[in-house]
């Protein structure tokens, strides 16, 4: 299961190509990437307080601006799909592959940790890190975080 943008598609195909048994992969909206995000498309980091003032807002409270996600909203529809398929698919491992933002969203959640900005990145998801939890039924028991393995540059690469 995969969000539906294009570079989480990718992501899910090359996980399923290492796997022994090819699973079916599926789009599910719910996965999809902070809807915040989307005002903040097509600009570099630096840029995005300069050009686009709502971010101050949105970092200061999200969910305060239309078509912004609480912490909690993010990270419950990501938990929904975590509980929906653990129903559907019992004692089966599953992957799930979204974005940062509502993994970590999904994070706090589970944690309990407070909704804030702050808690969004003190314990953050890198990319290609992975949050994975055991179920008992459709209740998670236990969660980790396990960053991405670290991967030698080849000689010549730029540093």
């Amino acid at each position: 299961m995969h969000s539906p943008l294009a570079r989480a598609a990718e992501t899910a195909r090359i996980i399923s190509a290492k796997m022994t048994r090819q699973p079916v992969l599926e789009a599910d909206p719910d996965l999809r990437e902070a809807e915040f995000s989307r005002y903040l498309q097509g600009l570099p980091y630096w840029q995005i307080p300069l050009r686009r003032p709502l971010w101050f807002v949105h970092k200061a409270k999200r969910g305060l601006l239309p078509g912004d996600e609480s912490i909690e909203t993010m990270g419950n529809r990501v938990l929904g799909v975590v509980h929906r398929l653990a129903r559907e698919h019992p004692d089966e491992n599953i992957a799930l592959v979204s974005h940062a933002d509502p993994l970590n969203a999904a994070w706090i959640v589970l944690d309990g940790r407070a909704h804030t900005e702050r808690e969004m990145y003190r314990k953050g998801l890198d990319k290609a890190g992975m949050l994975r939890m055991a179920m008992d039924g459709d209740k998670p028991t236990s969660w980790e975080y396990i960053p991405p393995p670290q991967i030698e540059k080849p000689a010549g690469a730029a540093a």
